[in-house]
């Protein structure tokens, strides 16, 4: 058993270690309280910021040809499946397209809906030999829709100056191509105004 004198240094001892920034004097006025608070200092692990990987540039993205679809794959008929999924996926945004349902409500949904894979064709256009191309939508950009027609023709349609049509259970939709010119990820956030319009 120790005494008082030994306790008492091995108390002094021991905060001293414990607590190595504190002065001999803070250690004793510590001691006067009742109630003592051990501090522990451990060494600041310096952090490491994960760095987010980049991707690649508009540039990098044109001369690696990453959205350019190959000539063997231009065929209309390898197509055909992407069209049926993009009806099942318009018949399920619009609560099965039934008879009474309202066409303000189809428009507002086919307006944000994702358009590739629909079957699209040119009604109106300032340059006539747009007029008549029919077609699946493979692509869609800001200013331009990429579509393959029967004969295997990749077209690249602008929207400006032009009026698209969409036909799905025997619900025909009028695009305004110069109204429509986003993005397919910015387009489904975007408040369209169901009104209609004379300008191409």
């Amino acid at each position: 058993p120790q005494g008082p004198e030994e306790a008492k240094a091995f108390i002094n001892a021991f905060l001293k270690h414990s607590m190595p920034k504190m002065k001999d004097e803070a250690i004793q006025d510590v001691l006067t309280r009742k109630a003592v608070v051990l501090e522990r200092y451990s060494k600041k692990k310096a952090k490491q910021k994960r760095k987010k990987p980049k991707g690649f540039t508009a540039k990098q993205r044109r001369e690696l040809r990453l959205f350019e679809i190959k000539p063997e794959q231009q065929r209309y008929t390898l197509f055909l499946p992407l069209h049926e999924l993009w009806k099942q996926y318009i018949r399920d945004l619009c609560h099965g397209l039934k008879p009474d349902a309202q066409p303000y409500m189809v428009q507002g949904k086919l307006l944000k809906a994702d358009l590739h894979g629909a079957i699209v064709t040119v009604t109106k256009s300032r340059c006539p030999s747009y007029v008549g191309i029919t077609g699946i939508i493979l692509q869609e950009f800001k200013h331009v829709f990429k579509i393959i027609t029967k004969d295997d023709k990749l077209k690249v349609v602008p929207k400006l100056h032009n009026v698209f049509s969409l036909e799905i259970d025997g619900f025909i939709s009028y695009i305004y191509g110069s109204k429509f010119q986003l993005r397919a990820s910015e387009r489904s956030a975007k408040k369209f105004k169901l009104k209609g319009t004379i300008d191409l």
